[in-house]
């Protein structure tokens, strides 16, 4: 397993449930970003602190408000319009490779504020994710343990 946390987001994103699960989690408020690095952090064992995710949180915050939110809102405003509009399709595309650089972009940034984080510590994978997620309900408990599932598979 690579230490970098975009080859793992990668391969973590692309398993079985997944990619439903952190959308799922996305509807209900998560941010997608927090839910991979919380399970890199899990999966390279490095003890959750609330400390941590704030730190983490606090750095997502600017980047997904001023960056990622924006990108994703005009592309999905466009969905409907782009199935006929080929030029607008083309955009579109465009349009959600770039948000895919800044999603990057900002998981480089978490992984860079986790650098110095001891690994090996813990087996805190679930107390990541549960914070990542916030408040659950059942279906966010599922999304959740299916992320779980994955990422301790990694």
């Amino acid at each position: 397993m690579s230490d970098d946390v975009w080859p793992y987001a990668l391969k973590l994103y692309a398993r079985e449930g997944v990619e439903a699960a952190c959308l799922s989690l996305q509807e209900a408020g998560a941010d997608v970003c927090l839910l991979l690095v919380s399970a890199w952090l899990g999966s390279v064992r490095v003890a959750f602190s609330p400390p941590r995710m704030s730190a983490l949180e606090s750095t997502a915050q600017g980047w997904r408000e001023d960056v990622i939110v924006p990108l994703r809102s005009l592309r999905q405003r466009w969905r409907e319009s782009a199935v006929r509009d080929a030029e607008l399709t083309s955009l579109r595309e465009r349009l959600k490779r770039l948000e895919l650089e800044a999603e990057k972009v900002l998981l480089e940034r978490l992984e860079s504020v986790a650098k110095d984080w001891p690994r090996g510590e813990a087996e805190d994978l679930a107390r990541w994710l549960d914070a990542a997620s916030g408040d659950a309900g059942s279906l966010r408990r599922d999304a959740r343990e299916i992320l779980r599932i994955a990422a301790s598979l990694s």
